[in-house]
């Protein structure tokens, strides 16, 4: 199993290992089913992801719990997904896997750590943990998918 989360999703994270019981809680995806299942590490991971993806900056604790899932996914494999989403990958030693990845981002001004693509809508970033990805990172992040409307018309 290489994906959980909806296809297509607004916003796909892509990370080089699975949590546990994936296949658990696969056929109905819910943050607190992946924390659950499994160590503070995921608990990092989901929050970074809904600090990122929610429409409201200071609502992402309501979107983790509630509504996640519902516009983000994993995935596991080192292939970008079809769709009109954005690709998040996450982390240096995870963007080697993706060996055909044709990308052409370039860093941020404010954080050369932090890259995008634009044009195929392309985020690199370092991997999702509070010491590598600290509060401004999560900011700068969310100032480019803002600019390219990621979050117009997107509720909770």
């Amino acid at each position: 199993m290489d994906y959980l989360g909806p296809v297509p999703a607004r916003l796909v994270l892509y990370l080089p290992h699975r949590p546990e019981g994936l296949a658990s809680f696969a056929h109905a995806p819910s943050a607190q089913a992946v924390i659950a299942a499994n160590s503070n590490h995921w608990r990092k991971i989901v929050t970074l992801l809904a600090k990122v993806a929610c429409p409201v900056a200071e609502d992402w604790r309501s979107f983790r719990d509630d509504h996640l899932f519902a516009q983000t996914a994993l995935c596991f494999s080192p292939t970008l997904k079809t769709g009109d989403g954005w690709h998040w990958v996450a982390g240096q030693a995870n963007l080697q896997r993706f060996t055909s990845l044709d990308q052409d981002a370039r860093g941020l001004p404010e954080d050369g750590g932090i890259a995008v693509d634009w044009a195929r809508r392309v985020l690199l970033s370092p991997y999702p943990d509070y010491r590598q990805l600290s509060n401004q990172r999560v900011s700068l992040i969310r100032g480019v998918l803002a600019q390219a409307g990621f979050y117009d018309g997107l509720g909770c």
